[in-house]
């Protein structure tokens, strides 16, 4: 399968941040809020040695865009990525199973392209001790691997043009709204959001197999994904590292690579901006 690529050439002193997972708009406005006013205390806190910002998918709880209509809210968000973008920062974003539906809002507005398949990144160091890229094969992580069969079926209907179309067409915006996040409400109970997932180990870690199985057809240094809420950083061989980069609803991950290694971190709940 041929994946989408992209090439970058990481200037001294610069660094690659990577977040998923942000869920804003639930589990109501209230809870929403702290998260969203603490990830645009976290954007202005890497404004200045961020040249990459890779948002790794359910950045909102339910996303959807009408060709004159966008949900309301996330104002403060959207605002800092927006200024971020201005100010010359990169940020590419990769739809998850709740925000899938985005559809050229996130480009024209604030420049922010979106990668709906896996991305492969190429990064290029400036050392002159570096003669090889480091590679990146990223995306949020829904429908990858094996099992989930259910899911994958849902997937296919969701993504289709017929149910894009129907959602956008035939329903009031405040209908088609509603009715999207009553169903992220209700996944948001039934998956007990706030409860951590374990690590299903190596043998039944089906993102961890996802990236062995990738990692059979072409060498990546760094598997990266959203979508399991747990942090992981994990060998998948001697040469291959995966990173699960948890959530913003408990832990504030988010992982950053500055040129020769990759690390996660947790964003303190009391950090000032």
């Amino acid at each position: 399968m041929s994946y989408q690529q992209l090439e970058i050439s990481l200037a001294p002193h610069k660094k690659i941040y990577f977040a998923s997972d942000f869920h804003l708009g639930a589990p109501n406005h209230a809870e929403s809020m702290v998260r969203e006013r603490r990830l645009v205390r976290w954007l202005e806190s890497i404004r200045h040695d961020a040249q990459l910002i890779c948002l790794v998918g359910d950045l909102f709880d339910f996303w959807y865009e009408h060709r004159r209509v966008v949900p309301r809210g996330f104002v403060r968000f959207m605002g800092k990525l927006g200024e971020l973008s201005d100010a010359g920062v990169q940020i590419i974003a990769f739809p998850g199973n709740h925000d899938m539906w985005m559809s050229g809002y996130f480009e024209q507005e604030l420049n922010i392209q979106t990668f709906r398949q896996p991305l492969e990144l190429s990064v290029h160091g400036t050392s002159s001790t570096v003669t090889l890229p480091t590679n990146f094969f990223i995306t949020h992580g829904d429908g990858r691997g094996p099992g989930d069969h259910t899911y994958k079926v849902l997937q296919k209907v969701f993504e289709s043009g017929v149910a894009r179309w129907s959602f956008g067409n035939l329903l009031h915006p405040d209908w088609a709204l509603w009715l999207g996040q009553t169903w992220a409400n209700y996944s948001w109970r039934k998956n007990e959001k706030g409860v951590k997932p374990d690590f299903l180990g190596d043998e039944k870690e089906w993102l961890l197999l996802y990236a062995k199985a990738e990692e059979q057809k072409a060498h990546h240094d760094f598997y990266v994904f959203g979508h399991r809420h747990i942090e992981l950083d994990y060998p998948v061989n001697a040469q291959s590292r995966i990173l699960i980069l948890g959530d913003w609803i408990t832990d504030n991950t988010y992982a950053v690579f500055d040129g020769t290694a990759m690390k996660l971190h947790n964003y303190p709940n009391n950090a000032a901006g």
